[in-house]
């Protein structure tokens, strides 16, 4: 399986040979058995050859896959309509919101990624409810006046669809083999996101001691180039997540693994909403 750009993907170990704790002696024949030898008999029973036992578990499939994100997707937009409603009706909760849902999401990313908790339902579900809490706050905060936003909520729809529309775009690119993921290319990739990484860190410290920091978030020109280097770069680094998850899937690996590809992706898709959403709104304040 090649690299992704994503940690989350990169912890998701394939089982190789079929299910974990089922390549070891063939189905039906004991540790010791040897060659020629007839497995041991149920006394009392008929003598029945023993059985092995049935796997608890199955491969998963892509349509594991639909169903997972699209019940994570679904918690995060469920929480961000919340959020937003909240704020709308009471300012001064957006601050505390944003900072909550923001550091509780990433506190539960670094556990899930970190400590190999991916594939837990209950992470997954509680990291969506807490991203869905901060974008709500965050994205009320970019279009209220009062927070020093561009005002109107046809930006927050602006950016969801270009989001959704980027991600549907860049499935249809590696579907039909359009750009194919090489070692090359992954990279690439994870080298531009590296970069970036480090640029917005730079610019992050850079700010506490000149204001604007390096400029990366002005909003002038150099910021819109910026943003939209984000953008493909974040766009690019779903050909590597899919790679990774139709890889996974062709290794057949438990179906549960599908929450922590559904975890992958919404952290991608997080990331990606958030920078069109800054951009766009670089182009209203002009």
């Amino acid at each position: 399986m090649r690299s992704t750009s994503n940690p989350v993907f990169r912890n998701l170990t394939p089982q190789q040979g079929g299910y974990a704790g089922f390549g070891g002696p063939g189905a039906g024949q004991f540790p010791n058995q040897q060659y020629g030898q007839q497995p041991p008999q149920y006394p009392g029973y008929g003598q029945q050859p023993y059985q092995p036992a049935v796997p608890t578990t199955r491969p998963m499939t892509i349509d594991d896959v639909v169903t997972k994100t699209g019940i994570t997707l679904g918690v995060v937009t469920l929480g961000a309509i919340i959020s937003y409603a909240v704020t709308s009706a009471n300012n001064s909760l957006a601050v505390l919101f944003v900072l909550v849902g923001g550091l509780g999401g990433f506190a539960l990313a670094m556990i899930a990624s970190f400590g190999r908790k991916q594939n837990n339902p209950a992470i997954v579900l509680s990291y969506a409810a807490l991203e869905g809490l901060f974008l709500g706050a965050l994205s009320f905060m970019f279009t209220n006046v009062k927070f020093g936003g561009v005002g109107g909520s046809g930006l927050i729809a602006q950016a969801v669809l270009a989001t959704f529309g980027v991600f549907i775009g860049m499935l249809v690119v590696y579907k039909t083999g359009a750009i194919r993921v090489t070692p090359r290319l992954t990279r690439m990739i994870v080298g531009a996101m590296i970069g970036v990484l480090v640029l917005m860190l730079g610019n992050l410290v850079a700010a506490f001691f000149t204001p604007g920091g390096f400029g990366l978030r002005d909003g002038g020109t150099f910021s819109i180039i910026f943003s939209l280097v984000v953008i493909g770069v974040a766009a690019f680094s779903f050909l590597l997540d899919f790679d990774a998850a139709d890889q996974m899937i062709r290794a057949q690996v438990p179906e549960k693994a599908a929450w922590g590809v559904a975890f992958g992706l919404t952290v991608t898709l997080v990331w990606l909403y958030i920078e069109i959403l800054r951009l766009l709104s670089y182009f209203q304040n002009r």
